[in-house]
């Protein structure tokens, strides 16, 4: 019997100087992603690190892990690649709100809705921010930028209604600078069989600084974000005194004295609709959330496809004539 792999996060960290601006959230990512991938129990030479183009590209070349800095928007094609080239890799889809949410939704979504095994983290700083500043998919109406002098006139894109809607069977959110949490989450979604999808809630400190501070900064956390548990009540504030409550299909803020128990919301990961209304909470009148909104089982793609090849195969395997032979042929003359 094979001893267990054990990492230390030093084991994970390449001889590349890290480059990201001082401050910059990437540098926790960074750090609490090394720390769940160590203790994995998986060999880091079965790790692959597959990223697109923006800041948060740069992920691979400080894992010391195999890695692939593909182009802008396609790291979804080129993770899934690798996964049905060799099942056993543990596949990790690294980029940023711009990468993903824009020249990229389209591979990201046809990932999630197929439920490959792999982790996408979508690192949303909600600008552009390897080209200077450009307003994202993700940045909110009426703000301004250097695309957007007089305020963006977009609706912003919300990624976990987005990977929610395209059926993704993990999809949780987190913080940069939330060590422990954020490694918690890395590791849960490793333990899932199909595509995980985390969104990180990260900080830009040039071009976009402290944009998450009113939801999930050190001041502002506990009275304007709940972290959702499954089978618990969804309570939040700094003396756990809020609570949620549906009034038919609205949910509202109550205070917990004030109602009865059963009255409070309680999360459920498998429920297929209650991801998308708590996905949907946000400032003023609701707490942003954050942790794992579902989490549910399906076979995943690689499994379908094996099935798929076996069926095909029980017959015999044809030869290269005959498979060009069948069906509808022409002769052209």
């Amino acid at each position: 019997m094979n001893a267990p792999i054990q990492l230390g996060r030093k084991d994970l960290m390449s001889d590349q100087e890290v480059r990201w601006c001082p401050g910059c959230g990437d540098y926790a990512i960074l750090k609490s992603v090394q720390g769940a991938l160590a203790g994995l129990g998986v060999a880091k030479e079965n790790m692959v690190v597959i990223s697109g183009i923006g800041c948060a590209a740069r992920f691979p070349y400080y894992m010391d892990t195999y890695g692939f800095h593909s182009i802008h928007g396609r790291a979804p094609a080129f993770a899934t690649g690798a996964k049905m080239a060799n099942p056993d890799l543990s596949v990790w889809v690294i980029g940023g709100d711009g990468d993903m949410m824009s020249i990229g939704g389209n591979h990201l979504i046809h990932l999630l809705r197929r439920n490959v095994d792999l982790t996408v983290l979508l690192f949303n700083n909600r600008i552009y921010g390897l080209t200077k500043g450009q307003f994202s998919p993700t940045t909110g109406k009426g703000v301004k930028t250097k695309s957007s002098p007089m305020g963006s006139i977009d609706e912003a894109f919300n990624p976990l209604s987005l990977a929610l809607g395209a059926g993704a069977t993990f999809v949780g959110r987190s913080v940069d600078v939330w060590g422990k949490h954020l490694e918690a989450m890395v590791s849960a979604a490793h333990a899932h069989k199909g595509t995980s999808f985390i969104e990180i809630l990260q900080n830009c400190i040039i071009f976009n600084k402290d944009v998450h501070d009113g939801t999930v900064g050190r001041a502002t956390k506990a009275e304007h974000s709940v972290d959702v548990v499954h089978g618990q009540p969804v309570i939040f504030g700094a003396n756990s005194d809020k609570g949620i409550r549906l009034n038919g299909f609205t949910p509202e803020v109550v205070n917990v004295a004030d109602v009865d128990a059963s009255e409070l919301l309680v999360h459920d990961e498998t429920a297929g609709g209650l991801g998308q209304l708590l996905a949907g909470f946000d400032l003023p009148d609701l707490p942003m959330v954050t942790g794992i909104l579902r989490r549910v089982e399906r076979p995943t793609y690689e499994v379908a496809m094996d099935a798929q090849v076996a069926e095909a195969q029980a017959g015999g395997v044809p030869s290269l004539d005959d498979l060009f032979a069948q069906g509808d042929t022409w002769t052209v003359e």
